[in-house]
């Protein structure tokens, strides 16, 4: 195996991770330790190229940095991601040479389970490494994320809904979902429980079947989302998909999903702004998973108590911004990044 110190000015560590004999190409990001040890998730995708890969594992640990920080857990952001279908080319033996690749770290990055990943395949990596969370088994294992990140991103949708109306009801209201991975799925399923109506889309028509069927949702295709006529839209899909070509398009009041990283630049946040859409900054409204990954790293005996005191604390931390960028009238995530950057840096003094 070769792990190759990537050169950058904005991490603290970026590696390039290359095994032969398993198939294995991907990155290890860390962007920061302030606050902890890195904590972030591994994805794999087929991605085009190397350098996409590189670009998406910088900004995914940036948003970790930021996600912990809001979450207000003693942890720092990094991130991981492998190129490959996680269908056809996720082995056991490739996971276990990437569990070795974090191991070289010696805890200064923690992994879980993100985009194409499993706890089955966390309980690989450790076969490798110990710096692994969102295992099924063990004493503090914490399992699979994906309810607890479901469940802060519908408290987000339901505190941006009663900014904008005056009311966190979401009965009779219609909600635009993209992507029905775990997240999203579970996500639909709370938000019909409140009364919500769903139009939804996926790349995957078993899903769109399956979701039509259990939720009564209406589907349309991938890109004919960003138009749908809905009160919110909810990416829970991929990054950058708010940008100069799909803000135009949306006839919604309020954005608030689980992806990652949903603007393509902070000026996208801005053309949210202008437009008079509400954004629920991303790294705040998603920052559930890490929650429930977190009492594994820090090996918390009372996670259910854990878990809801964050999550009532971060849906506190989402009201607080949105009341400050609406003083101000600003974007949310100009809001929300000063927040956690000056959190970050009362900590550092």
């Amino acid at each position: 195996m070769i792990i190759t110190p990537v050169p950058t000015s904005s991490h603290e560590e970026i590696y390039h991770v290359e095994d032969s004999a398993t198939g294995l190409l991907g990155y290890i990001a860390v962007h920061s330790t302030r606050l902890g040890p890195a904590a972030g998730g591994l994805r794999m995708r087929p991605y085009d190229t190397q350098q996409e890969a590189l670009t998406d594992v910088k900004r995914l640990s940036q948003g970790m940095t930021y996600k912990n920080a809001a979450a207000d857990l003693p942890l720092g952001g990094g991130k991981a991601v492998i190129i490959g279908d996680p269908v056809q080319d996720k082995t056991p033996e490739l996971l276990h040479a990437f569990g070795r690749a974090i191991d070289t770290l010696q805890g200064r990055y923690y992994t879980a389970e993100d985009m194409g990943m499993t706890p089955a395949d966390m309980a690989h990596l450790a076969e490798a490494t110990p710096y692994v969370a969102g295992l099924s088994d063990g004493e503090f294992a914490s399992g699979d994320p994906s309810p607890i990140t479901a469940r802060g991103i519908f408290n987000a949708i339901r505190t941006a809904q009663k900014h904008h109306t005056g009311s966190a009801e979401l009965d009779g209201v219609t909600v635009a979902v993209q992507g029905l991975g775990n997240v999203g799925w579970h996500l639909c399923d709370l938000l019909t429980t409140a009364g919500a109506s769903l139009v939804v889309t996926d790349t995957d028509a078993a899903r769109i079947s399956k979701a039509k069927a259990v939720f009564g949702a209406e589907a349309v295709e991938p890109n004919q989302i960003y138009s749908v006529q809905a009160d919110i839209f909810a990416p829970c899909a991929i990054g950058g998909i708010l940008n100069a070509e799909t803000i135009p398009q949306l006839k919604v009041a309020i954005v608030a999903g689980g992806a990652n990283n949903q603007l393509a630049s902070p000026q996208d946040g801005l053309a949210l702004h202008a437009r008079g859409i509400l954004y629920a900054p991303d790294f705040v409204a998603n920052g559930g998973g890490i929650i429930n990954v977190a009492t594994e790293i820090l090996k918390v005996s009372d996670r259910p108590a854990f878990v809801s005191e964050k999550l009532v604390a971060l849906d506190q931390t989402m009201q607080a911004i949105l009341t400050q960028a609406q003083a101000e009238d600003t974007c949310p995530d100009a809001v929300a990044v000063a927040t956690v950057q000056s959190k970050m840096a009362s900590c550092a003094a």
